[in-house]
Order: structure tokens, then C-alpha cells, then sequence
């Protein structure tokens, strides 16, 4: 999970850069660098919260045992999505060095708030991908929700573009993507700039958090017939 992120930073950031020039009035790069900073943390989280739940909940019969003893569901999921999120932070943690090695991360110490923002973006994101691993009959149903929600995501929340070269329409639809709200707070934070709406963009990524962390505990819950 650490290296496509990377190759995206060197490759389009060095290589693409130096064509590109500016966007959003920053150099290509720091632009870029903040965008990828948040979409590694998706990808891992993801990762995390599909892959390596299903293990732990059908080959391996984790779950089962767990719930042997005094635990319940909303215990399992509570410290899965919290160890996911961690991940991505983690994830996060070391594209930003590599971000600030590169010159992408003028905001300097201020940049390090990004990562309690990482963290809950990826309570946001955990939640869904855990809702996917209590559906998915093999790993190869994971498969779906990588084409057809992280990869979408990733190429319409800002990462590589500011949002307003996207038509109108498109600008209202891509509001509703939780990496959205993630990117365009954790930019400003690289950058060293104040950060418009925050309460806002926070809200709804609590918003998106709370809401998957009910539903997967009620999907795992139904697959568990517990």
C-alpha cells in the first residue's frame, strides 16, 4: 500500500510537475503531495478494513472465538475501524516524510495536524469496507468496491485537480465523497494555510464514521447470527 502512493508522488509530482507548473496557485507537487497523503490512508484502510476482517472473521474463525468470551460485536468493530484508522495514519505518517524530504510540505510543523485528520477519515472509511467484508462471500468480491468506489474517489476528490475544473453539477456530486472533505482539509494544513469550512468538512466525515460504524456492527452482526 505504501509504494503505488509513492510512485504516484515521484512520478507525477517530479515528472508531470515540471509541465504542469502551478495548480490551485501551488507548485504541482505540494498540491499533489497533499492529495496523495489522504488517498494512501483510504487505500490502507480499505485494505485493512476488507482484507484482513474477512481472514480474522471466516477462515480464520477469529470472530467466533472473540465472541466466546464477554465481548460483543460493537467491541470488535469498535477496535477493528480504530486499528484500521491507525493503519492509515501510519500509512499517512510516511508519505508525508517523504512528502517534506521532496520540499512538498511548506506548511512545516503545522503539517503534522493532518494526521489527527487522517485518522478520522479513516474511521470514515473503515466502517464501509468492514460493511463490504460482512457481504463478501470470497476476497475476490473486494474487487468491486475498489473499481467502483476507492478508485472513482480517488480520481474525483481533488487528489490530482482542483475541484473547480470539474462541470457544476459534478462539483455538488463529489461534496458528498468523504475523501473530498479529507483533502481539502488536510491541503491547507500542508500548505500552512487556514482552512476553510473546517467544522464543516470534519462533521461530515464524524458523520460518515458514526453512521458505517453502526451498519457494519449490524452487518457482522447479522453474519455472525449473534
Amino acid at each position: 500500500n505504501f509504494g503505488e502512493p509513492l510512485i504516484y508522488l515521484l512520478g507525477l509530482g517530479l515528472g508531470l510537475g515540471h509541465l504542469v507548473g502551478e495548480v490551485g496557485g501551488l507548485p504541482y507537487l505540494v498540491f499533489l503531495a497533499s492529495g496523495v497523503v489522504a488517498s494512501s490512508a483510504m487505500t490502507t484502510v480499505s485494505f485493512e478494513g476488507m482484507y484482513s476482517v474477512f481472514t480474522r472473521m471466516v477462515p480464520q474463525k477469529t470472530y467466533d472465538a472473540m465472541m466466546a468470551t464477554p465481548m460483543d460485536v460493537d467491541d470488535i468493530i469498535l477496535g477493528e475501524v480504530i486499528w484500521a484508522a491507525l493503519k492509515g495514519v501510519i500509512s499517512a505518517a510516511a508519505i508525508l516524510l517523504v512528502a517534506a524530504f521532496l520540499g512538498a510540505v511548506p506548511g512545516g510543523v503545522m503539517a503534522l495536524w493532518a494526521l489527527p485528520v487522517v485518522f478520522l477519515m479513516g474511521l470514515a472509511f473503515a466502517g464501509p469496507a468492514i460493511m463490504m467484508s460482512a457481504i463478501a462471500g470470497s476476497y475476490d468480491f473486494f474487487n468491486y468496491y475498489f473499481v467502483l468506489v476507492v478508485t472513482p474517489m480517488f480520481m474525483l476528490s481533488g487528489v490530482f485537480f482542483p475541484l473547480d475544473s470539474f462541470p457544476p453539477a459534478l462539483q455538488v456530486v463529489v461534496q458528498f465523497l468523504p475523501l473530498t472533505h479529507a483533502v481539502e482539509v488536510i491541503r491547507p494544513l500542508i500548505v500552512g494555510q487556514p482552512v476553510a469550512q473546517l467544522g464543516l468538512h470534519l462533521l461530515v466525515l464524524a458523520g460518515f464514521a458514526a453512521v458505517s460504524f453502526y451498519g457494519a456492527v449490524a452487518m457482522v452482526r447479522r453474519r455472525l447470527w449473534v
